[in-house]
């Protein structure tokens, strides 16, 4: 590339735009580490000495508690679905994946009520271990870990199901001819060759954990992004605020980092131009009533009481009239602002991923990778950059949706990229360069030419946006207008009063506009190698 081709790439005005809005959403990231670095020393001093310790003792342990946990019960479903055949297997294979459907914070909420002193299950085990058995508070680290494990299970169960529907039968066949027994095939041959799989999902899984905020602020466990709201909250501490959410996106780009450098140690290729499957082994009574016990004691704990309790809650709030005209304002705010920002996501996203696909030059691939720095950043951290810059730059702006709908740009932009920027790669570029030559001129070449083709991926991009955005907590709770509830909000408000009945209606309708999504991940060979 000439020197005067550069310049002209680099001050294009897509390449400006695309500057620009790289910069807008890489801003958050920015803002908390200067804030965070201009901080006093004695701010540092104090945190270190009062709360870090704690919460990066309960965060890790919780990452680590919940990864385990999530691992061995996404490989044995996993494994059983693949290895086995028996009554009902078909159903468990998309069953087990509902529990996506629910957000942190509702699961949050029902167990609270179903672990609390005198409820369900502390009944329930009393009627078995006598009547001074105790089970653990729902406000403690058993409370968080459970609900944290049964809702992301389902990443490692998707992501080692497609690896162990891919594994060549060839390998464990060998193992099995040079005498090896099944569990030393299992741990030796079949688990290695799917690692790379199982390490993306705990990544998933932690990165979760580690941003969650729904769920632990209802547990009341304290975690970094809980404690980031109470000091912006509660005590107004930007500063401290701010030291925490540089500690807190620190950890996660080291596991970003640390994860990435094992899936480029731990690469497996296939040796031959054929692989064979492995059939399911068909299973006896026995087998059959154990791995359906098993499925449903999972699929129950994660999806079936939950739901049921929401649906026996809403039914009662219906009939005692507590569902009002406040119910269709709570819906209409939460579609209004997610299709408003993901439509804006769309538009503002198209030039990055174009850019990036066609011509992916340092600076192109520089922004598209600014853009995706959002990904890294717990809801809080960027409330908190956007809180602080509008309240001291722009308080004319402050409490309007037009903040809120840039820290759902910020936070989900990255999810609707990779579908817009995988549709356009797609398309040949020949197509375009034929259009041009026809005399159209590049807009007009992408409207009429490019978009009906990648038109499917953009759907996509804008619907995994539209439902990233409805079940969005902590942005919304700092950042909306006065007033101005969403489904979400109300959950959570009415969650922390214990009124369950008034936060079932918005939960279950969450559940039900994000069904249809997760079961299309049931229909997607995930493979992550």
């Amino acid at each position: 590339m000439t020197a005067r081709s550069w310049r002209q790439g680099f001050f294009s005005p897509l390449s400006l735009f695309a500057l620009t809005i790289a910069c807008t959403l890489a801003f958050p990231l920015f803002y908390v580490g200067y804030s965070a670095f201009s901080a006093k020393g004695a701010v540092w001093q104090r945190l270190w000495s009062t709360r870090i310790p704690e919460l990066l003792f309960n965060t890790v342990t919780l990452a680590i508690g919940v990864g385990a946990t999530t691992l061995i019960i996404g490989v044995a479903l996993a494994w059983f679905v693949t290895r086995y055949d028996f009554w009902g297997r078909r159903v468990w294979e998309w069953a087990i994946v509902l529990p996506l459907a629910i957000p942190s914070y509702v699961l949050a909420y029902i167990y609270t009520y179903l672990l609390e002193t005198g409820g369900f299950i502390e009944q329930g085990w009393q009627w078995m271990m006598g009547a001074e058995a105790r089970i653990f508070s729902p406000y403690s680290f058993g409370g968080a870990w459970l609900v944290m494990t049964l809702n992301t299970f389902p990443y490692i169960y998707l992501l080692a199901r497609a690896a162990l529907q891919n594994v060549n039968l060839s390998f464990e066949e060998a193992a099995q001819a040079l005498g090896a027994t099944r569990w030393q095939t299992l741990t030796r041959v079949s688990l290695p060759l799917i690692r790379p799989s199982l390490v993306a999902g705990l990544f998933l899984v932690t990165l979760y954990v580690v941003s969650d905020f729904g769920a632990v602020s209802l547990l009341r466990f304290q975690t970094f992004t809980y404690a980031i709201y109470q000091q912006m909250t509660s005590r107004y501490d930007y500063a401290a605020a701010s030291i925490l959410s540089l500690l807190l996106v620190v950890f996660a780009f080291l596991f970003l980092i640390a994860e990435r450098w094992f899936r480029q140690r731990s690469r497996f290729f296939q040796t031959g131009g054929h692989i064979r499957m492995k059939s399911p082994k068909p299973c006896g009574m026995l087998p059959t009533l154990l791995l359906t016990a098993f499925m449903l004691m999972v699929f129950g704990a994660a999806f079936g009481i939950p739901v049921f309790l929401l649906i026996h809650w809403t039914w009662a709030a219906w009939n005692v009239g507590e569902m009002g005209s406040g119910f269709l304002s709570y819906i209409w705010n939460s579609a209004m602002l997610s299709g408003t920002a993901a439509s804006i996501a769309i538009v503002v996203g198209t030039p990055l991923a174009f850019l990036a696909s066609r011509y992916p030059t340092r600076f192109n691939l520089l922004y598209l990778q600014g853009a995706y720095t959002g990904y890294v950043l717990p809801g809080p951290v960027a409330a908190l950059a956007l809180l602080t810059l509008f309240t001291q730059n722009l308080p004319f702006l402050y409490g309007t949706a037009l903040v809120l709908i840039l820290a759902y740009l910020i936070h989900f932009l990255p999810a609707g990229l990779q579908a817009m920027e995988s549709a356009i790669q797609q398309v040949n570029p020949n197509i375009e360069e034929a259009a041009r030559s026809l005399g159209r001129h590049a807009l007009s070449s992408f409207w009429q030419v490019t978009f009906p083709l990648v038109r499917g991926g953009f759907i996509v991009a804008w619907i995994l946006m539209f439902l990233q955005a409805m079940k969005e907590l902590p942005a919304t709770l700092l950042l909306r207008p006065v007033g101005f509830d969403t489904l979400s909000v109300r959950i959570w408000l009415e969650a922390s009063e214990e009124l369950y009945q008034l936060a079932a209606p918005p939960a279950l309708l969450i559940i039900l506009i994000t069904l249809p999504v997760v079961l299309l991940l049931t229909k997607k060979n995930w493979q992550t190698t």
